[in-house]
């Protein structure tokens, strides 16, 4: 038996290791939407099958939030969110950054979306 630990010790110490360098979500993007918001369908089928799998859903991975729900209360928002879809980039403790309201389209959406994540991040500068 005690082989076998000897073997293993260098593997967990690497899965360990390489638990440790995984991102912490420094930011989030957070949707507020509500059920009939023809605009948070027309994310939902224009971006959303999409965001996950590209660079800024990877920076701020998106978390959907109904509005006037008690997930709303969690969030430290600098004013009150009055349209859906808003989208509102938070930091970790949930502290907003910035915001987008409503959904302009998916060409400008992508746009205003790399400016507020230049503006209040580190998001596209070099490592």
């Amino acid at each position: 038996m005690p082989s076998i630990a000897r073997h293993l010790r260098p593997a967990l110490a690497g899965i360990a290791l390489g638990l440790c360098t995984l991102p912490a979500w420094a930011v989030e993007l957070v949707m507020v939407e509500q059920a009939g918001c023809h605009y948070c369908a027309r994310w939902n089928a224009e971006i959303g099958p999409i965001y996950p799998k590209t660079e800024e859903g990877a920076y701020a991975p998106l978390r959907r939030v109904e509005l006037g729900s008690d997930e709303m209360e969690k969030l430290s928002l600098t004013r009150r969110v009055n349209f859906t879809p808003t989208f509102v980039l938070v930091d970790a403790a949930g502290a907003e950054l910035g915001r987008l309201e409503g959904y302009p389209g998916e060409d400008f959406f992508w746009g205003l979306l790399d400016r507020m994540l230049q503006d209040q991040t580190d998001y596209g500068e070099p490592s």
